[in-house]
Parts: structure tokens; sequence; C-alpha cells
């Protein structure tokens, strides 16, 4: 597999080996030594979450403190979906940024992030099916939320028609709000002693 790490530090894509014959084909989706050596980051599953969406649902933006361990791997097992990673750390280089990813059952490609950072996804097909494989097990309180449509943001989802949120999501604050708030995690420098 080939990992290479996206706009934000923390955040991984990762992309599967194809071996195709006349079955199909065959790809190893996780690989934890693979992962860690990559991410310096030793990945060891503890929870693991499928969500089932129709099309032009967005979930997220979802994170968790920068202490948390809530690292977690998410792949794409049926239909499509537009995968966005964004900054969350105050502090961060590259806070309120985003990178994102096209993920789908063909392409088999994965994203890994550690805690601190956010997370959403919006579906392209109908019944899309996402699945998390996560370091720690959810700790009910511990989930950080910022309104996926923050103008601000301005993340890169395809609006052909009214996205189909949670109202925990739609009533979400901005990043700013969150960030005046004090509910965002701080970033640590890797170079911090």
């Amino acid at each position: 597999m080939q990992i290479r790490e996206m706009a934000i530090a923390g955040a991984f894509h990762i992309i599967p080996d194809k071996l195709d014959d006349r079955r199909g084909c065959f790809f190893e989706a996780f690989r934890a030594e693979e992962i860690a050596r990559a991410t310096g980051f030793p990945f060891q599953v503890r929870q693991g979450n499928i969500t089932v969406n129709r099309r032009g649902v967005i979930r997220g933006l979802h994170g968790t403190g920068s202490h948390s361990g809530e690292a977690k791997l998410v792949s794409c097992v049926r239909g499509a979906a537009l995968d966005v990673v964004v900054d969350l750390r105050v502090g961060s280089p590259t806070f309120g940024t985003f990178d994102s990813v096209p993920l789908s059952e063909e392409s088999g490609d994965s994203v890994f992030l550690v805690d601190g950072l956010g997370h959403a996804y919006q579906t392209l097909a109908e019944d899309t099916r996402i699945s998390y494989l996560c370091a720690e097990q959810f700790v009910p309180g511990s989930q950080i939320d910022v309104n996926p449509l923050d103008p601000e943001l301005a993340l890169p989802w395809a609006l052909d028609e009214e996205p189909i949120l949670s109202d925990k999501d739609r009533g979400a604050p901005g990043l700013r709000e969150a960030a005046a708030a004090g509910i965002l995690p701080r970033y640590t420098s890797p170079l911090a002693v």
C-alpha cells in the first residue's frame, strides 16, 4: 500500500495495491505495521463502526481532543463519498485548513487521521457505507462538533441540492465560534519538549 501525508499534519491518504484477475480484485485494506511506520502512530483497533447513508448526506464535522487517542481509519465499503479532514487544532500552522479525498468501494482508498483533526464526508451515491476503525472506544461527551457548512471553512461540498444533516451538525458552531468558546483542541508542536 502507498501512504502519503495529506496537506494537514496527522492526516494520511492510503492507497491500496490491488491484485486484479478474472474474479475481481484483492487488496489489503489495513496493515498495522505499515500504518505505524508511515504515520508514527501505533494504531491498534479498539472499536469499529459502519454508517449507512442516503445520497447527499453530510456527516460531521466531528473531532476529539488532541490527546484523546481517538485516531481513526475511514474507508468507503459501498458507494462513494468525498472525505474531508479539517485541522481543528488551535495554534497549528494549518489551523482551519482542509484537505479532501474521494473514497469509493472501487478505489479501496482510506483516510487515516489522528486525534485533534476534524472529519466529515458527503455521500455521492445511494446506500453509501462508511467504515471507521478507531484506536479508542467512543467516550460520550468527548466529541467536538463544528458546522460542516461554515462559510468561513468553505468546504468543497457538491451542493446541487439541500444536503441532509443531523440537527446536531446543522446547529453546531462555526470554527471561529468554537475556537472562541474554547472547545477546540490546542496544537502541540512535534518539536516541543
